[in-house]
């Protein structure tokens, strides 16, 4: 019998992150809690998977984590470095990016993200950093996976500011805004949490489909402002292997960053 690992909430929400990147090929990393996820994805499940960040890097190979876009770690092995003008019209704007890895401090039911205030705009009780490219990720990547700890601060039932488009007011009003808008991308598909992982039903609503170990449906619906739709056959995530937490910790984060 082998002994379960001890893990943190976060290892956990990150290992999932990244598992859900197997089979993809062209990710566009954002900062923060993406940014691990994907690198950790390069490293197990995805190691084929092209790395693309916005500040103008296609194909990055870090060598470690980088501590931001502009991370000069990011340029080293890159199978491109172009302008950020380039890198958005040209790839992503053409429709070469599979998913787009995004964190968000709010989202809703149907996924949309806000991460530029909390509060009126005018008059915000906290003013957060804005879109950078997440609005144009969130429009034109193919797919898009959020990553983000889960609170009744969170997960609320409507955003303060919309940042970034999900499934508009449902899946049908969503494909046909997409359309008529020249969108390429098809909008949410997964979010991941510190609780589970969630994916997005044929209504445009998000639904749990996974459990992560040690969390309950009870804290999962303490912690979003919305009834949640839970899936009838919900799975439990596999816990973290062994391998993947020594990646983390020894070589993504070793100073427990992302991770305490």
């Amino acid at each position: 019998m082998t002994d379960t690992p001890v893990f943190s909430k976060s290892e956990m929400m990150i290992v999932a992150a990244a598992r859900e990147l197997a089979g993809q090929h062209v990710c566009f990393v954002g900062v923060g809690l993406p940014n691990i996820a994907v690198n950790l994805a390069k490293r197990t499940v995805a190691p084929d998977l092209e790395l693309v960040y916005e500040a103008g890097v296609f194909g990055a190979r870090p060598a470690r984590l980088p501590l931001s876009i502009g991370d000069p770690t990011i340029v080293t092995g890159a199978t491109a470095v172009v302008s950020m003008l380039e890198l958005f019209g040209y790839y992503l704007q053409r429709g070469l990016i599979d998913v787009g890895f995004l964190g968000a401090a709010q989202i809703d039911r149907f996924g949309n993200i806000n991460t530029t205030v909390i509060g009126p705009y005018d008059h915000p009780t906290t003013r957060l950093p804005g879109s950078g490219g997440a609005c144009e990720i969130a429009i034109n990547a193919r797919e898009v996976f959020v990553i983000m700890r889960q609170s009744k601060r969170s997960f609320v039932e409507t955003i303060d500011f919309r940042t970034s488009p999900g499934n508009l007011g449902g899946a049908e009003q969503a494909e046909r805004i997409r359309r008529e808008g020249g969108w390429l991308g098809r909008g949410p598909s997964v979010v991941v949490t510190d609780l589970g992982i969630y994916h997005f039903g044929d209504s445009g609503e998000m639904r749990l489909d996974s459990l992560h170990p040690g969390a309950t449906v009870a804290a999962v619906r303490d912690t979003i402002g919305w009834d949640v739709a839970i899936a009838e056959d919900l799975a439990t995530t596999p816990s973290p292997t062994p391998t993947e937490l020594a990646l983390i910790r020894e070589e993504l984060d070793p100073g427990g960053v992302y991770t305490k």
